[in-house]
Order: C-alpha cells, then sequence, then structure tokens
C-alpha cells in the first residue's frame, strides 16, 4: 500500500528547494545586471578599445566560473555547504556595492582600479553559485544507497524516480536562473543606458542584498548538515578530508595512473593502466590498509580523470557561450537599434531573447521534446543527459553559421550605404535567431552539463562535481580570450593592428571569427559522438 501512494509525492520538490531556486534566480539578476552591460560601460564609459574590452568581461567571466572548483573543495573538505554560501555572499555583497562606489567615484579613481570590485565579486559568485546550488540539490531529500540517514529519502523511493526528481531540480533550476537573466539582461541595460550606471549598478546590489538577508532568514527550513555530521554519518570515506585531497593529488602524479572509461562497461568501471612497481606481496595488515585507501580516496580521483575527456571537449561551447555578452552585444552596437524616433533598444538587451526562449522551452520539455523524439526513435526512454549534450552542441554550430551571415549582410549593407553616402544600417533585430538559437542549444547542452557531472560524482563530492562543470565556462572563458588575442595578431594589417576585431566598422570581420568558432565546434562535436561511447552506461545518462 505504501508503494501505491508514493508516486504522487516523488516527483515534486520541496518548500526549501523551491526557496533556493528562487534565491538563485535573483542572484542571476545581480549579477546580470552588473555583467551583461558590462562591454558597453568598459567602450563607452571607461574609453577602452573593444577587444580589450571583450578580453576582460571574457577574462573576468572566466574567473568566475574557474573560482567553484575551489569553493567546492572548501564546500566538501574544509567547511560546510551553508557556512561557504555564508562567507561567499557577504563577499558578493561587498564587491557589488564596491562597484558601485567606483561608478560615483569614476572620474577620481584610475581605470585599473575597477577590476579590484569586479574580481572580488567574482570570488564572492565562485564560492556562492556552485555550493547554492548543490545545498538546493539536497533539498530534495533524496539519499543515496550508502547513506545511512533514514530521513535521507522518503519510502519507497526507486532509481527510476530519484532520476525523475534529479532531472526535475536541473530543469528547474535553470528556469530559475534564466528567469533572474532575463530581469537582469532587459530592465537593468535599459536603466543603465538611459537613467545611469550609478543607478544601474545599486539595484542590483540592493537585490543581492535582500536575497541573502532572505536566505539567513529561511535558516530553520532548510535539510543541513555539518562536515562533522557527515563525516560521522559515513565514516573517513563518505567525505573528502584534508589528507584525502592530497591523496587525490598523490594518486595522479606519483602513482602514474592513466584512467579512462571502459567502453565494454556499465560506465561505472574504470579502465586502468598502472606504470608504478609494486611488491608481489604485502603483509595482511598493509593489504588491508591499502584496500581501505583504496575504498575512501582513489575512486574520487579515477571519476574525476575519467570525466576530464568529456570536460576539455565542452570547452569551445563555453567559448560560443560568451559570445552574446560580449561580441553579439557589439554587433548591436553597429547596427540600427532604434523603434520609431524615441525608444532606443539597448543592445544588451537581445540577451534577454536568450532566456525567453529558455523560459519558453524548459517546461515543454518533458510534455513535447521528450514524447516527440520518443515518436522519431520509437522508443520510450526519452533522451539520455549525453544525447541531450550533443544537441546542444550541434545547435551552437548552427548559430555560429546564422550570425556569420548576418554579420556579412550588416557589413555589405554598411560598405554600400558608405559608398552612397547613405546612412543605412541593418536593423538590430536581424540577430534575434542566432540569439534564439543559443537559447535553445542552453537548454540541451547547460542543463545537460549540470546534471551530468552532478551524477557522475560520489554523494560526498557533489558540490566539486558542480564546480568541475562550472570550471568548463571559466577555461572556456580564457580559451576565448586566448583565441581573440592570437587572431587578432594574426588577422592584423598595416595599418590596421587588430585585424577582425578593429574598432572601425568597416574594417572589421566578425563574420571570419564567427565562422571559426563554428569549425571548431564541430571538430569538437566529432570527437565528442567518439568519446560518448565510453560514457554509455547508466551513470552517464543520469538515470
Amino acid at each position: 500500500m505504501s508503494e501505491e501512494k508514493a508516486p504522487a509525492r516523488k516527483v515534486t520538490l520541496s518548500r526549501p528547494c523551491i526557496l533556493i531556486i528562487v534565491m538563485a534566480g535573483v542572484e542571476r539578476f545581480a549579477n546580470k545586471g552588473v555583467g551583461s552591460n558590462l562591454v558597453t560601460y568598459l567602450t563607452g564609459v571607461v574609453g577602452m578599445s573593444t577587444p580589450a574590452a571583450a578580453k576582460s568581461v571574457v577574462a573576468w567571466t572566466g574567473v568566475s566560473f574557474m573560482l567553484p572548483l575551489v569553493s567546492a573543495i572548501l564546500a566538501d573538505s574544509y567547511w560546510d555547504r551553508y557556512s561557504t554560501i555564508a562567507v561567499s555572499s557577504l563577499l558578493y555583497i561587498l564587491g557589488m556595492a564596491a562597484i558601485t562606489a567606483w561608478s560615483v567615484l569614476r572620474r577620481r579613481m584610475p581605470r585599473p582600479t575597477l577590476f579590484l570590485p569586479l574580481y572580488l565579486m567574482a570570488i564572492g559568485q565562485g564560492g556562492y553559485q556552485p555550493t547554492l546550488q548543490a545545498f538546493g540539490a539536497d533539498q530534495l531529500g533524496i539519499g543515496d544507497k550508502d547513506d545511512d540517514d533514514d530521513d535521507a529519502e522518503p519510502a519507497g523511493l526507486t532509481a527510476e524516480e530519484k532520476g525523475k526528481v534529479k532531472s526535475m531540480f536541473f530543469q528547474w533550476w535553470y528556469f530559475g536562473l534564466c528567469s533572474g537573466s532575463l530581469l537582469g539582461n532587459s530592465t537593468m541595460s535599459y536603466v543603465q543606458d538611459n537613467f545611469g550606471w550609478v543607478l544601474g549598478f545599486a539595484i542590483p546590489t540592493g537585490v543581492m542584498a535582500l536575497s541573502v538577508a532572505a536566505f539567513f532568514c529561511c535558516t530553520p527550513l532548510y535539510r543541513q548538515q555539518t562536515q562533522q555530521q557527515q563525516q560521522h554519518k559515513g565514516g573517513a570515506s563518505s567525505k573528502p578530508s584534508q589528507s584525502g585531497i592530497f591523496k587525490f593529488v598523490k594518486s595522479i602524479i606519483p602513482s602514474q595512473k592513466i584512467s579512462l572509461p571502459s567502453k565494454d562497461d556499465n560506465g561505472d568501471a574504470i579502465s586502468e593502466l598502472e606504470l608504478q612497481e609494486k611488491p608481489l606481496k604485502a603483509e595482511r595488515g598493509e593489504a588491508k590498509e591499502s584496500s581501505q585507501d583504496e575504498a575512501a580516496t582513489p575512486s574520487v580521483a579515477r571519476v574525476i580523470l575519467g570525466l576530464l575527456p568529456i570536460w576539455a571537449i565542452l570547452l569551445i561551447f563555453a567559448v560560443i557561450f560568451q559570445q552574446p555578452m560580449t561580441f553579439f552585444t557589439k554587433q548591436g552596437m553597429l547596427m540600427d537599434h532604434t523603434i520609431g524616433h524615441a525608444f532606443v533598444i539597448p543592445p544588451a538587451m537581445l540577451q534577454s531573447s536568450i532566456t525567453i526562449s529558455i523560459i519558453l522551452l524548459v517546461p515543454m520539455y518533458d510534455r513535447v521534446i521528450i514524447p516527440l523524439f520518443n515518436a522519431v526513435t520509437r522508443g520510450t526512454g526519452g533522451i539520455t543527459v549525453l544525447q541531450r549534450i550533443g544537441v546542444g552542441m550541434v545547435l551552437s554550430v548552427v548559430a555560429m553559421v546564422v550570425a556569420a551571415l548576418v554579420e556579412s549582410w550588416r557589413l555589405r549593407v554598411a560598405n554600400n550605404a558608405a559608398a552612397d553616402d547613405a546612412p543605412r544600417r541593418l536593423k538590430i533585430f536581424w540577430l534575434l535567431p542566432q540569439y534564439v538559437l543559443l537559447g535553445v542549444s542552453d537548454v540541451f547542452t547547460v542543463v545537460g552539463m549540470q546534471e551530468f557531472f552532478y551524477t557522475k560524482v560520489p554523494a560526498s563530492m557533489r558540490t566539486i562535481g558542480i564546480g568541475l562543470y562550472l570550471s568548463v565556462f571559466g577555461v572556456g572563458g580564457f580559451l576565448g580570450a586566448f583565441l581573440i588575442t592570437a587572431l587578432e595578431m594574426a588577422t592584423a594589417r598595416p595599418g590596421n593592428s587588430r585585424g577582425w576585431f578593429s574598432d572601425d566598422p568597416r574594417e572589421a570581420h566578425l563574420d571570419n571569427y564567427y565562422w571559426f568558432l563554428a569549425l571548431l565546434c564541430f571538430i569538437s562535436f566529432v570527437l565528442y559522438t567518439h568519446l560518448c561511447k565510453f560514457y554509455s552506461g547508466k551513470n552517464a545518462s543520469g538515470k
């Protein structure tokens, strides 16, 4: 009888979980309120060149996504997740308040000092965002097989139903992020362009402060455990301790092990080539201690190493992910972005079309996309996480091709107008297809990446798994900055030292850059399809 009643409550999210999702959406509003229009602030107010501003924004975004790896180790090894959120949120607010103060005192402040509050904000975000997501997943009340806590999960919960609840959480988590991003992109860019940057930075700062205050007020509702409680619950192997981190590093370097997922196994097993010499015999005590150590930390090392190929192949997608905040916005600044004679559309506002497409598509995913996929494939299992990531990669290639075609058209129109002495520019709405395609791509790839990296690590390292997922975009940001610098040098010509990225719209060729990214992403997708053969097990699909 208990099994018949259970399904009614298994596919719902708890109230604390919903509260965390709302708070995550508010954080995105504050972050996008500062970052979405930052390239315009750096070029139009601070006075930086377009390539320098783009590289600065990409590098800042990259650091913001790289730092979660550090905060994840703190949250899972030294502190608990609640404490990590508390400390990082205060740094977050301090950085945003400093940015607002800098905009007030801009004329008296040297230009490089702007990056001090920006990177303080990045440090806060690096701890806040991944830990909040892992903390929100804790509120699901779903434990693992090795959990001894009776309250860890509802009775009668099957593995398939666990997968459904987890997928629901990650979809609605991304829905919350995009809702906050939509408000930040649309409202704050308009306020900044029409009412001033001081107000445009002060509003996100105040909203973020209110969000953190609400988080602390709701503390009694949360399901949380301290580090000591988690260690007591599962023993030495349940949580990566300080010594476990050192053992993890040691297992990678001195032991000289090369690990890849086995194509013939179920996805959990790892094919390992070990080059370190070992004695043929060992005493019983040494063998027992060695087996305990192997159960505690090397499995973590093998899992992380096994995820690195997928992690590396997704870097090009992360480079494309950065384009709306940089060159798409700059592209819009070169187009006609007026409606009638009075209303002027801030180019950064078009980033809202990405989040609108995501907000519309996420609720339709389970009801429309999955049944349609089953009808085409004549199956009932839906789409796996790996397939979901692959679909998004293909859509990102299409988005860059469309962006290249639109930019080529813009250049032709601008050059013809210059030849005829007619001030003619392409309407900014022609950028909408590339924005929408990237939004649909995000629903597949980004949500799939979250679930993939969350489910492929041990339960005690879930924050590290989320940090690993976010670090894809961090390293991708640095890779994007490197590509801009390299292409700027490779395409430079006499009289045009910045090549494709020239500040002169008649000499710039962003269309060539978009074609280059489309080619790189296509190559990455081909490699990805081959790598998926090694991750075809249950855990790889997240089900």
